[in-house]
């Protein structure tokens, strides 16, 4: 269990470098990670399920296991956060993603592209961020429902609104169970075992070995896109990676700002930043490339497909910059302290 630890505890502090690493040699092995795309089964209202999704499930399924009763009472007493979340989430990336198209003078397609993404509900590699960078997770699962419950109404509304027209037609049955499937019950069953089981030994040992297993998921996930969608990636040119870079990391920025704001604390400024600069673009990807309309316009997938894969790549590099500050901030006073005791 010790060694599962330390394996666990060196992908934490390593995030970042596993899943580039792991998206770079895809790039280049795409078969080594074709599994994740596997299908499996479909439920009843025909969600396809592969790999992928029960490695999401997973993962949710490790950040169930940290929540307790106290983090769901702090959260029911501010609904207010989930609101401000939500009304980010739809103002912040949409708009910004107009605003690029016109800045950058996209072609029809990729402009196309980066609004999809950005009008789309925040991704579930959000929470995962959020789980190792000290956030507050449940603040971002409950974000991420709440934006994916009214998702589709948003989505394709604010798609028609920014995109000169365009109509995009999302069944909301299958979504919302597809998030209840793969994020509320898998969290929600961790959680009832933290409830029943957190104050034993073994059981608070296992615990510890959960983050090293999210982050091993977290590279399938990224893997199993490259795998699908690498070989689009440079197609259309350098100006897709341009716009993605953009909106992403604006999209951190003005979400921590927003969290700034309305006066929330460190944990939730980071979710709510996290939240709102990673979208759920391998929603995404799915409806650029099988919704009818958007046949005429193919570039609009890989731009998609290029967010999927950045912003779990930005995500976990910026989780990682937070974790890095807390650790040097918790190792200032006891640096200090022994500073004092060698001139002693």
């Amino acid at each position: 269990m010790k060694a599962l630890q330390k394996a666990s505890k060196f992908l934490s502090d390593y995030t970042s470098v596993v899943v580039i690493a792991i998206a770079v040699v895809t790039f280049f092995v795409p078969a080594m990670m074709g599994w994740v795309n596997n299908p499996l089964f479909v439920d009843p209202v025909s969600n396809k399920f592969t790999c992928q999704s029960i490695i999401i499930g997973i993962i949710m399924f490790s950040m169930g296991l940290t929540l307790t009763t106290k983090d769901f009472k702090i959260l029911a007493q501010r609904p207010f956060d989930i609101c401000i979340g939500a009304i980010a989430q739809y103002l912040i990336m949409p708009f910004l993603a107009f605003a690029l198209t016109k800045v950058l003078q996209l072609p029809d397609g990729i402009a196309l592209g980066l609004i999809l993404v950005g009008c789309c509900p925040g991704g579930v590699s959000s929470n995962i961020m959020s789980y190792l960078c000290g956030g507050d997770v449940a603040f971002s699962v409950g974000m991420t429902t709440v934006s994916t419950i009214i998702s589709p109404v948003m989505t394709p509304l604010m798609v028609s609104l920014l995109a000169s027209g365009t109509h995009i037609t999302i069944k909301g049955l299958p979504m919302f169970v597809s998030i209840v499937e793969t994020v509320i019950v898998p969290v929600a069953f961790g959680f009832l075992l933290n409830y029943l089981f957190g104050k034993k030994k073994t059981f608070t040992e296992l615990q510890k070995v959960m983050p090293g297993v999210a982050v091993l998921g977290l590279a399938c996930v990224v893997g199993g896109v490259v795998s699908s969608q690498g070989d689009k990636f440079f197609e259309s040119g350098v100006v897709i990676f341009v716009a993605v870079f953009l909106h992403n990391g604006l999209g951190y920025l003005l979400g921590y700002g927003a969290g700034r704001l309305t006066g929330m604390n460190t944990a939730k400024k980071r979710t709510i930043s996290i939240e709102v600069g990673m979208q759920n673009a391998g929603l995404a990807t799915n409806l650029a490339t099988t919704t009818a309309q958007f046949a005429v316009a193919p570039e609009s997938a890989i731009i998609c497909a290029v967010s999927c894969t950045w912003h779990s790549i930005s995500g976990t590099l910026l989780a990682g910059l937070f974790a890095a500050y807390d650790k040097r901030k918790a190792g200032k006073p006891a640096n200090k302290k022994q500073a004092a005791e060698n001139v002693a």
